[in-house]
C-alpha cells in the first residue's frame, strides 16, 4: 500500500516534470513579487533573480534525472535480454 502510494510522489514522464516545474516558476515568481515589495530597489530585484534562477537549476536537474533514469532502465532492460 505503502509502495503505490509513493508512486503517486514519483515523477515519471517529461509532462509531469513539465508541471512540476511550471509549478515551482509560479512560486518562485510569486515569492519574487513579495521580495520587490519587501526590499525596493537592487536589493529586491536581486532576489527576485535568486528565485527564478533556481527554477532554472531545479528544471534541468529534474529533466536530466528523467533522462538518466530511463538510460538505467534501458541498459537494464537490454542486460536482462541479454542474459535470457
Amino acid at each position: 500500500m505503502l509502495r503505490k502510494i509513493g508512486r503517486l510522489f514519483t515523477i515519471k514522464t517529461r509532462f509531469e516534470a513539465c508541471l512540476v516545474i511550471y509549478a515551482l516558476a509560479l512560486g518562485a515568481v510569486e515569492r519574487g513579487s513579495i521580495y520587490l515589495t519587501q526590499y525596493p530597489g537592487f536589493g529586491g530585484k536581486l532576489l527576485f533573480l535568486a528565485c527564478t534562477g533556481a527554477v532554472f537549476i531545479a528544471g534541468a536537474k529534474i529533466l536530466d534525472c528523467l533522462k538518466f533514469e530511463r538510460a538505467v532502465q534501458e541498459a537494464s532492460q537490454k542486460d536482462a535480454d541479454t542474459f535470457a
